[in-house]
């Protein structure tokens, strides 16, 4: 019976030891998560195109043959998304569903128009193949150039008034789904929110 009672006692013992250990790794997790701050898109220095100017502004034609204008002072008061891509990119195709997500869920305050350059006729095959028949899709190499477009995907954030609120590679959904957060937030990028907030 002694036995068995020191060996309850140990038993217990290591419980205790053990949950306050793994107490302690929550409280340290936690803090990790506190001071890692949120991964945006990743905002390529430039020399040209800054946040917080003027967008470059383009008139151009939809393969759809609407007339979709970027830049400048919004006709329907909304800001714009410019997402460029490619229909041989996996990357780009694996952002698609997000990017019709996001169309649907924040349609009120923002109009997305993806980008491209290319063959026509493969892109026509391409939007009818991923069902994007709902976007403005553009073709034009000098708005890549306008942009200074060099990796894909690549998104822009262009406010009502035609100021550039933020741009930067786009990998994920979490990238995605920064420029949403950074125009709510009214920065240039969350990373530059977070840094803002533990000052």
């Amino acid at each position: 019976m002694t036995l068995m009672s020191i060996s309850m006692i140990l038993l217990w013992a290591a419980v205790i030891a053990l949950s306050l250990v793994v107490f302690a790794l929550i409280r340290q997790i936690g803090l990790l998560h506190e001071r890692i701050a949120p991964a945006g898109a990743l905002s390529i220095s430039k020399q040209g195109i800054k946040t917080g100017e003027a967008a470059p502004e383009f008139a151009l034609q939809s393969l759809t043959d609407n007339k979709v204008h970027i830049g400048g002072v919004s006709i329907d008061k909304r800001s714009t998304l410019l997402f460029f891509l490619s229909d041989t990119c996996p990357v780009c195709k694996t952002l698609l569903p997000i990017l019709k997500k996001l169309q649907g869920e924040e349609a009120d305050w923002l109009s997305i128009v993806l980008a491209s350059d290319g063959d026509i006729d493969e892109h026509k095959a391409f939007v009818a193949q991923a069902g994007l028949e709902k976007f403005d899709y553009v073709l034009s190499s000098q708005l890549g150039r306008g942009y200074e477009i060099g990796k894909l995907p690549y998104g822009v954030l262009i406010d009502e008034q035609g100021t550039l609120i933020t741009h930067g590679l786009v990998n994920n959904r979490e990238h995605l789904e920064s420029f949403i957060q950074a125009k709510q937030l009214g920065v240039a990028t969350v990373q530059e929110f977070a840094t803002q907030q533990h000052h």
